[in-house]
């Protein structure tokens, strides 16, 4: 069996010194180490790594001429897809860690985004104190601020540095058993507003299935399809769609314009729903955008500010959904929940709006092309109680038999 290795990647005409002091701590663990770098001018020096950046280079579609161009940002851009290339044709990586300011975390997290999750992806990073989102993806990248620039060793930066070497040796050093994979897999999303609903199915499924529970917040629903399109998920329950409303109208939490692809792509046995498509979240009030200033707001807490859909908001969803839905040929049932979507869209609660609710409804029933294989199923009851869950457990395993 082949010996693996950890993987030091970064640019080693400028960081070639803190690449090496990480390299040698790695070593100092008993682990192997493969240093690789990434700069973007073409030179024969090689500053000391395994691997050059010709060697690297070589991986891009278009040859190292696309990576050694006179233009630093093409460069970096071609650089980062030949580097997925390189690291996607590696079959020794115990794990991979990155070393970079903005232009470097650009560079390394595409490759890092490309592997498998549960591999340690380790992203010491000048940016990593701000929005990471971009970087980390649908992904497990753990991603360590670096507080002083990474611009040669001093007091700081060989502590943390130092951290970094042994979080990613301790990661591949201390590996957690396999689990028993006997059970197939099931992808599941989740709201905090949609929580009783998706316990109650967990609990109905678990002796069957192995549940993954994925929170709705944008990459929870890009984490679940990413696994589901690598053939690691056997089925979703995605009862819980509000990153659509984010997409569609500005908010915070939003999906990507693939969102649902997977499903037509994959034939994956299917059942949704509407679950929390009566909200677009936002930050604190102050960042609400100001043409939404009269809108119905519900305060979730400090940070998290809910606002209400209205009919040509929920009828706009409805049209988008139902084409993402009729692009699907495998089995897939699509729940319509009649007593609402959310905790907040229940009598008495303050998103409560059938008239709302009736719009999203109906644009769903038109645009939909319903067949034997893909169903709207109307629910009379809330998303969260208890009938709706076992209807959406009796569904799936009503289609799971199918198979």
């Amino acid at each position: 069996m082949k010996k693996k290795s950890i993987y030091i990647a970064t640019t080693f005409d400028t960081k070639s010194e803190e690449a090496l002091y990480i390299r040698d701590l790695i070593i100092a663990t008993g682990l192997s180490v493969t240093t690789v770098d990434l700069s973007t001018k073409y030179v024969q020096n090689h500053f000391g790594a395994d691997l050059s950046a010709q060697d690297v280079a070589a991986f891009h579609p278009q040859g190292v001429q696309a990576v050694f161009c006179d233009d630093r940002g093409k460069a970096m851009v071609a650089m980062a897809l030949a580097f997925e290339h390189f690291m996607l044709s590696r079959d020794d990586i115990a794990g991979l860690l990155g070393l970079g300011g903005s232009g470097g975390t650009a560079l390394i997290t595409p490759a890092m985004q490309t592997l498998p999750v549960g591999l340690p992806k380790l992203m010491v990073s000048t940016m990593a104190s701000g929005d990471v989102s971009n970087y980390v993806g649908a992904s497990d990248i753990s991603m360590l601020h670096s507080v002083t620039d990474i611009a040669g060793l001093n007091r700081i930066s060989r502590q943390v540095l130092a951290n970094a070497a042994h979080s990613i040796a301790g990661a591949v050093k201390f590996v957690v058993p396999e689990a028993n994979n006997e059970k197939p897999a099931l992808g599941l999303t989740m709201f905090g507003v949609t929580t009783p609903c998706m316990q109650a199915i967990s609990a109905s499924l678990s002796d069957q299935f192995d549940c993954l529970i994925f929170h709705a917040t944008g990459t929870g629903g890009a984490a679940m399809e990413k696994l589901a399109g690598s053939n690691l998920l056997d089925g979703l329950l995605d009862i819980t769609t509000t990153e659509v409303c984010d997409m569609m109208f500005g908010g915070v939490l939003a999906c990507g314009p693939e969102r649902l692809d997977v499903v037509a792509k994959t034939q994956i046995p299917y059942v949704g729903s509407c679950g929390a498509l009566d909200m677009v979240n936002f930050g604190n009030p102050d960042s609400i955008p100001d043409r939404y200033k009269d809108r119905l707001f519900y305060p979730h807490n400090a940070q998290v500010t809910l606002m209400r859909t209205t009919k040509e908001e929920n009828q706009k969803m409805g049209e988008w959904i139902g084409h993402k839905l009729n692009a699907c040929e495998g089995e897939v049932r699509f729940l319509i929940p009649e007593g609402g979507v959310s905790a907040l869209d229940a009598p008495n609660q303050l998103f409560w709006s059938p008239e709302n609710d009736a719009a999203l409804f109906e644009a769903l029933e038109k645009t939909v092309k319903q067949t034997d294989r893909r169903r709207l199923i109307r629910v009379p009851y809330n998303i969260n109680d208890p009938q709706f869950a076992e209807t959406a457990v009796a569904q799936f395993k009503e289609i799971w038999n199918k198979k």
